[in-house]
């Protein structure tokens, strides 16, 4: 066998290949590490290592490259009272960190509304000077300097020009407040800013997940804005949503349970508010619900700057947002027109007056309000539930008037609504009650959601009634459209219950009423559980509690109704006493409605002899 020889050459060659390579790496290396903006731009995704208290003073010793101010210092000052953490850098005078020191999320992790990332919070003062050049105060440094306004903390920044021409960002902090005065102004620099173009503030934010529900805390993150004479909007759950309006003060970032909220006493000028929704955007990712983006025109007062603003970063709660006197209740979604009265003139009070002020458990006094709400629709309902009970008696009877006039629709329709009349049991009369009821089931449906007492209070399987109630994991990789990768019980429950509710009620009737032409009530009927089982699998468990108990009371009532109230020989007996009892003079409107009647069945019977 031929003995193969060391190939020298390639050896070499390899060796030189490597030795250039890491020449390039080491100078690459170096280069990065000389250029901080590149370290920045290419490193955005790892953890900031800022020191978490105030530690480097260092000033820089040139100008920046603005030429128009002079250099500041680089540091992040730690800023803070009982409730809430702030970490402001001097760079940009930007919040880099917000803590929430009271709350935690679902998954015991401290809550952050901002956090040392620079993608994650972002506030940005552009402006033009009389040369021409744009400035952004994102880039700038500026000196800080930390004072007290009696009780209150003061924090400083100010970019200076010359001893008595500045920008000046400002921060003052007041004891266990969530909301901290925040005011931008400048002096001296009238000939500095070109006041023909008019700055803009930019603010930007991603908002993070929390809870252990995407969907159901994405469905309640969006932008709230008052502008005008004191008008509400939001921005929506589109994929990209956008609104543009005048004279805004304020603009809200919430987050379902956590809120920012940027407020002026001058009202802005202009604000477009942008918000961009990545989780249905990436379904894959499991951190962030949306992007949030303002781009707020502001102007100038005698060629200076000057805006007395304050910066709210809290919880979503109704009370602490109420007290501001602001009008930042409208941030908590409690429903429009008269779903939002309800909510705040009955629903909310009625259940802090259990919880608070009773000191009752969350999930019991669920089922409390419950009763308390059947209770007080009870004059309501109890014409509904007495129709129905009275309509199951007279069965019998409508089915005979079915056989005898089957061949004459219109017949069989006024011997029926004759029957009905005579008994008090008219479908329309038992329709209504239904109807006046719905404002308040709209009004929960608005109300446990967004309650933030509910948040991570636990009840029997429920570990927390303000998101879902999971009792089965589905295997990984499976995801039912619509209904989820997990299975919840409460709305089971409540399924159940509709489904029993609307057999007792409506079940019978469907199947022997059912008209050509007519909608398939039966399939209504199966519907009506299929859409809570399958919805209602990613809400709050509060509110499927809220439906199942409210379903279980009002089967209990028809039955106490149909043994114990409504005895069928009385019915029957009233009937049949109507029957003989001589005629009354009908109204104007029943008299009406019989002429039309007789007339649209003559038509009929004409219709049928031309055809023969």
């Amino acid at each position: 066998m031929e003995q193969k020889s060391i190939d020298w050459k390639s050896i070499v060659g390899m060796g030189l290949i490597f030795i250039i390579l890491m020449y390039w790496f080491s100078q690459n290396q170096a280069d990065v590490e000389a250029n901080p903006e590149t370290t920045t731009e290419t490193s955005a995704s790892t953890p900031d290592t800022t020191p978490q208290l105030t530690s480097n003073n260092e000033t820089t010793t040139a100008p920046i490259s603005n030429g128009v101010f002079q250099a500041g210092s680089n540091e992040v000052i730690t800023f803070e009272n009982d409730l809430i953490q702030f970490k402001i850098d001097s760079k940009g005078a930007l919040i880099q960190e917000a803590l929430l020191k009271s709350y935690k999320t679902y998954d015991s992790l401290p809550v952050y509304l901002a956090k040392p990332s620079e993608k994650d919070h972002q506030l940005d003062l552009v402006f033009v000077t009389n040369d021409g050049r744009k400035m952004h105060t994102k880039d700038m440094s500026f000196t800080p300097s930390q004072s007290m306004n009696g009780a209150n903390k003061v924090l400083s920044f100010k970019a200076n020009v010359g001893p008595s021409q500045f920008l000046e960002f400002r921060y003052e902090l007041q004891p266990k407040n969530y909301m901290m005065d925040f005011t931008i102004r400048s002096q001296g620099l009238s000939q500095t800013f070109n006041t023909a173009d008019a700055p803009q503030l930019n603010w930007e934010m991603l908002a993070y997940k929390r809870s252990k529900g995407m969907d159901n805390e994405n469905r309640y993150t969006e932008i709230k804005f008052e502008y005008g004479d004191g008008s509400d909007d939001y921005t929506g759950q589109g994929a990209e949503a956008d609104e543009e309006e005048d004279k805004v003060s304020y603009i809200a970032y919430k987050q379902h349970f956590f809120t920012s909220i940027l407020l002026t006493d001058t009202p802005f000028k202009k604000a477009k508010l942008i918000s961009e929704n990545i989780a249905s955007q990436d379904d894959e990712q499991d951190t962030y619900t949306k992007k949030f983006n303002s781009q707020i025109e502001l102007e100038y007062t005698g060629g200076e700057l000057a805006y007395n603003m304050d910066w709210y970063f809290g919880p979503t709660d109704y009370d602490i947002l109420d007290g501001y006197d602001r009008n930042l209740d409208e941030v908590v979604d409690l429903g429009w027109g008269i779903f939002g009265w309800i909510n705040e003139f009955v629903i909310r009070p009625l259940f802090s007056l259990l919880t608070k002020n009773a000191g009752i458990p969350y999930g019991i006094a669920i089922i409390l309000l419950t009763i308390c709400v059947r209770i007080i629709l009870s004059p309501v309902l109890y014409k509904s539930y007495m129709t129905q009970a009275k309509m199951k008696i007279l069965r019998p009877e409508l089915n005979r008037i079915a056989e005898k006039y089957k061949d004459n629709a219109m017949k069989k329709q006024q011997e029926t609504m004759r029957i009905q009349s005579e008994a008090g049991a008219s479908p329309l009369s038992g329709c209504l009650p239904g109807l006046l009821q719905m404002p308040v089931f709209f009004a929960l449906f608005k109300f446990f959601p967004t309650a933030f007492d509910l948040r991570q209070k636990s009840f029997l399987w429920a570990d927390d009634l303000s998101s879902y109630d999971q009792i089965f994991k589905l295997p990984e990789g499976w995801d039912i459209p619509f209904y989820g990768d997990h299975v919840s019980l409460f709305p089971i429950l409540a399924s159940v219950a509709i489904f029993f509710y609307m057999q007792m009620t409506t079940g019978q009737t469907m199947q022997n009423t059912q008209q050509p032409g007519m909608p398939n009530m039966k399939f209504i009927m199966y519907l009506s559980p299929l859409f809570m089982l399958v919805f209602f699998n990613n809400y709050a468990s509060g509110l499927s509690l809220y439906y199942f108990v409210s379903n279980l009371i009002t089967i209990g009532i028809m039955l106490v109704i149909k043994n114990f109230v409504i005895k069928e020989d009385k019915v029957l007996a009233k009937i049949e006493k109507a029957k003989a009892a001589p005629k009354k003079k009908k109204g104007r409107f029943a008299s009406k409605m019989s002429e039309i009647m007789e007339q649209a069945q003559a038509q009929q019977e004409e219709q049928k002899k031309g055809k023969k």
